[in-house]
Formats: C-alpha cells, sequence, structure tokens
C-alpha cells in the first residue's frame, strides 16, 4: 500500500488589490495621519509616516498583486480593514468553511471522489475566526462525508506540510484511508494595513489537498516528512480570547487608538531577521529530508516552496541546488497571490507540476512563525 496525493483544489477569492492601488491608499493614510499630528510631529512626540511605492514593494518582495475576500474596506484610508459581515453559526455557513468547501469539492472532482469518501478532513491554517466548533467539522457537515472525523489545527505558515504529515500518519495508524487537508487564509484580516514594512504581504485564498491509502499508486507518492520547531516571537500575531482580560486588567480600552500605525495585536514580524534565521534552517532542513533518504539534491525536479518572499525563495534554491539552479525547479506565485500563509505551497504544487514525469522527486516545504519548517518528500507516479 502507498499513501499518495491524489488531487488539489484550488479556491481563489473574488477581488484583487494591485500594488498601486495599496500604495495610493497606504499614502493618503500617511498623509492624513501627518496632518492630524503635525504639531505632535512638529514636538518629536511622533514621528512623521513615510510615503510607500509599488516598486519597493515588488523589490523587496517579488508581490505584484494580491486576492482578497473584501476589497473597499482595505481601501478605505479611514478604515484599512476587510468589512466583512457577520454570519449567524448554524443559520449560514461561516466564510471560512465556504470557501475551503469550494476548494475541497474542486480537489474531489479532480480525484473522481465525492464527499461521502472521505474518512477525515483536516483544517490546517494561521488564522481561525472562531475557536470551536472547528471549521473542519462545518465544512465535514457540508461535503456530505458519512461519519468520520475534522478537526483543526494551526502551524501558522507551516500548516501545510505538518498537515500532511498528520493525515498520513492517520492513514498509517489505521484510523484513516482517505483525508482532506484544507488550508483556509483570510489574512487580510489579520493584517495591519497601516504598517509601511508589511502592509503589502498577504493575501486570501483556500486550497485542499487529497491523501489517500492505495494499492496501486497514483499521483505523487509520500516518501517521507520531516518537521521542525524553535520558538520565536520574530513572527507573531498575539490577538486571542484573552485579550479582553488582558486589556481589562491594564485599565485600557480593548482597542488601541485607529490612528496608532502598529499595533500588537496584528500580524508582526522583524523582517530582516527571519531573512537570516529562517532560509539557512529551511535549506538544511530540505538536505535533512534528502540525505535521510538516499537522495542527492541534484534529483529534485521540482520544489514547491512557501511563498513568503522573492528573495528568500530564490536563496533556499541556490543553498540547496548551487548558485547556477534553474529557478524554474522553485517556482513562484508570489506576484499574483502574494503571501498566502498556510495555503502557499499548495497553491504553487496546484499551479506548477509542469514537466514532472514518472518517478520524477519534488519537495514541498512550509516555513514560517514558531519557527515551523516542515517538508515533504514526493515522487511523481
Amino acid at each position: 500500500m502507498s499513501i499518495c496525493i491524489t488531487a488539489t483544489g484550488l479556491y481563489t477569492p473574488p477581488y484583487s488589490i494591485s500594488n498601486e492601488e495599496l500604495v495610493a491608499t497606504f499614502n493618503q493614510y500617511v498623509d492624513n495621519y501627518n496632518a492630524k499630528n503635525a504639531d505632535a510631529i512638529d514636538r518629536g512626540e511622533k514621528t512623521a509616516l513615510v510615503h510607500s511605492t509599488a516598486e519597493f514593494i515588488e523589490k523587496a518582495s517579488g508581490i505584484k498583486s494580491r486576492y482578497v475576500m473584501e476589497k473597499d474596506g482595505i481601501l478605505n484610508p479611514d478604515i484599512m480593514a476587510p468589512v466583512i459581515p457577520y454570519r449567524k453559526l448554524g443559520k449560514e455557513m461561516s466564510i471560512m468553511a465556504e470557501m475551503g468547501l469550494d476548494a475541497l469539492k474542486q480537489a474531489l472532482d479532480n480525484a473522481g471522489l465525492q464527499g461521502k469518501d472521505l474518512d477525515g478532513i483536516i483544517v490546517a491554517c494561521s488564522n481561525f475566526q472562531r475557536v470551536y466548533p472547528a471549521i473542519a467539522i462545518e465544512i465535514q457537515q457540508y461535503i456530505g462525508m458519512q461519519g468520520g472525523f475534522g478537526f483543526d489545527m494551526n502551524v501558522a505558515c507551516s500548516a501545510a506540510t505538518f498537515g500532511i504529515a498528520q493525515a498520513v500518519g492517520l492513514i498509517k495508524s489505521g484510523t484513516a484511508k482517505r483525508v482532506a487537508m484544507v488550508n483556509i487564509e483570510i489574512t487580510s484580516a489579520h493584517l495591519n494595513w497601516r504598517n509601511r514594512d508589511s502592509h503589502f504581504i498577504f493575501g486570501d485564498v483556500a486550497t485542499a489537498t487529497i491523501i489517500e491509502e492505495l494499492a496501486t499508486p497514483k499521483g505523487y507518492e509520500i516518501l517521507d516528512s520531516h518537521l521542525f520547531t524553535q520558538f520565536s516571537t520574530n513572527i507573531k500575531n498575539e490577538y486571542g480570547f484573552l485579550d479582553r482580560s488582558e486589556f481589562l486588567a491594564a485599565g485600557t480600552p480593548m482597542y488601541p487608538d485607529i490612528d496608532a500605525p502598529v499595533t500588537d495585536k496584528l500580524f508582526l514580524q522583524e523582517g530582516r531577521k527571519v531573512f537570516r534565521e529562517v532560509c539557512p534552517a529551511v535549506s538544511n532542513l530540505i538536505l535533512e529530508l534528502l540525505h535521510k533518504n538516499h537522495i542527492e539534491p541534484q534529483q529534485l525536479k521540482k520544489m514547491w516552496l512557501h511563498q513568503a518572499n522573492a528573495n528568500m525563495i530564490d536563496l533556499i534554491l541556490r543553498t540547496v541546488l548551487g548558485k547556477e539552479a534553474d529557478k524554474s525547479i522553485a517556482p513562484m506565485v508570489l506576484a499574483e497571490y502574494a503571501n498566502t500563509s498556510s495555503a502557499s505551497p499548495m497553491i504553487v504544487f496546484h499551479k506548477h507540476q509542469e514537466n514532472m514525469q514518472s518517478g520524477d522527486l519534488g519537495v514541498i516545504c512550509s516555513f514560517g512563525a514558531g519557527y515551523s519548517i516542515g517538508g515533504v518528500l514526493v515522487k511523481k507516479v
């Protein structure tokens, strides 16, 4: 028996925001902030904010646009956040479940399966709109599973590879024969659109991956996985259910001043530290995974990497395969999708399997907050 990835699905949100649109809104916010706080800035009590440019964003990240679930609120300089109406749980499908369901239906269609063929659903991502009941169980309800189970798990941007490894473990233990691993990200809601260093990074999306135990392998056989975590606060998002209690204990308002350019309750990262520390760790993990399986790096035909940053992807590729490595080995979707957190390596896997022949080897690799790094070694059947 072999455990294989047999199909994937991709849900792309209805709206796209270009760098130029984003910069126009950000710069208007900067002008409004500086004008409102001109006296305090003159007295040295506050620091004037600085404009951004589309060229800066593309050079720093490789990103040209991003998809989002709601556009008008993000591009309103007085709001700068997605405006998504509340849905009554139990009466309406939640927005995350709706996105995941669409991606999962595509994956099942591509695999020639139906919801009743699934034994389990894992929703693995960075952000959840609620603590419980699990988004996975909600999707289980709507996809038409007959029994089985669903659960949510969070390993930030590495959730996809950890989710695949979890699915493999469930299958090996006999708990399931066929598992869907779903990555749903509305990162536009955790992003501080007023922070010049990071306001351009993320986009929204959902992906689904079918992992099956098969007597006759098909798709991509999962050969091995390697997972690693190490505590770091260089990437963090501290928003949580205890916030109300913490704000009350501190005697401060629940929500910070809307004019504050940075809030520690949204996404924050020390970008330069992340680059220096994560890139070598990712490269080492991939090399260790290959060494453990007696595979030379040059045997890899594809590296489907987390789409964090074009410069990171390029450095990891060159570290693993050498300075002259063919860049097509590590394809990118950053320019169109931006960083979509947990879903990003699965978008690349879904869209870029060109030239993969029977027996060809590839690595799906993710990395992010935690730090968390995961690699999954696969072989084209």
